[in-house]
């Protein structure tokens, strides 16, 4: 099977697909992996939603808005950042702006006069890094290479920071088995309490919510898109009760279930 994501080769995006592809090509936008999924030109499409100091990726969530996919796998990659260089001295740090901002206090307090770049990838900074002696890229320690030293490793200011991935495929593969489920929301309507109203359906079946997120639908000021994750399957009756409960508040717009999935961590 053959998975889309961003390149270059060596960015996480591609040590994500790798785990669930044996063949991965590269885009350069998290929307046109989406866009070329939707159309049927590849068969799954491995796009970032979320890195655990960051936030959320907004681009991602606005595809999944706009083009009819299913989400059949989540992947947890724990985020393992290294600085490399050909040497130990360099004036500019070059990589991907959330690697920067997840190095900000390594960066503050050992390189406090470098220069920070930002570019495309985590890839694009050690390829810049190659090029040329003065610059140092933050990327994965294995994407050193023989070009490279490892300068230092496990930069990255929180222990426990990592990026979730998610796998997605054609509509048609939607699935309702799974742990998590994921679908958007667009009521189309404003009143006091609309979110209360959309929230309490999970309360009171006792199904955990574990996103929800805002996203101006584009129509209008103030008019929003709702992403909701939930820690349960579309399979389960009490899920199919809460979903037609939100589905009658949103009659005047849409809700579409992304589909139910599972969760794996890649660690490699």
């Amino acid at each position: 099977m053959e998975a889309l994501t961003l390149g270059p080769a060596g960015t996480y995006s591609h040590r994500a697909a790798k785990a669930v592809a044996d063949e991965v090509s590269f885009a350069e936008s998290k929307t046109g992996i989406v866009e070329a999924v939707a159309s049927g030109e590849y068969d799954r499409g491995v796009v970032p939603v979320e890195n655990s100091t960051e936030g959320s990726v907004t681009e991602s969530l606005d595809a999944f808005a706009d083009y009819e996919v299913a989400v059949v796998k989540e992947l947890i990659t724990p985020i393992r950042h290294a600085l490399l260089a050909q040497g130990p001295e360099f004036d500019t740090v070059a990589s991907h702006p959330q690697a920067l901002a997840q190095c900000r206090d390594y960066l503050g307090e050992n390189y406090p006069s470098a220069t920070l770049e930002a570019v495309a990838s985590t890839a694009r900074g050690v390829e810049r890094a190659r090029e040329d002696p003065t610059i140092a890229a933050i990327g994965h320690p294995e994407n050193a290479g023989d070009e490279l030293r490892v300068v230092a490793e496990d930069i990255q200011d929180e222990s426990s920071n990592a990026t979730r991935f998610v796998v997605v495929a054609p509509a048609s593969e939607r699935s309702e088995a799974g742990s998590k489920t994921s679908f958007i929301v667009y009521p189309d309507v404003d009143y006091p309490g609309l979110l209360l109203e959309l929230l309490e359906p999970f309360a009171e079946r006792d199904i955990n919510l574990t996103r929800v997120e805002s996203r101006p639908s584009g129509e209008r000021l103030g008019d929003y898109v709702f992403h909701i994750d939930i820690a349960a399957g579309l399979y389960e009756e009490r899920t199919q009760e809460a979903l037609a409960e939100i589905e009658a508040i949103a009659e005047e717009g849409w809700v579409r279930r992304l589909g139910s999935y599972d969760s794996e961590t890649v660690l490699d």
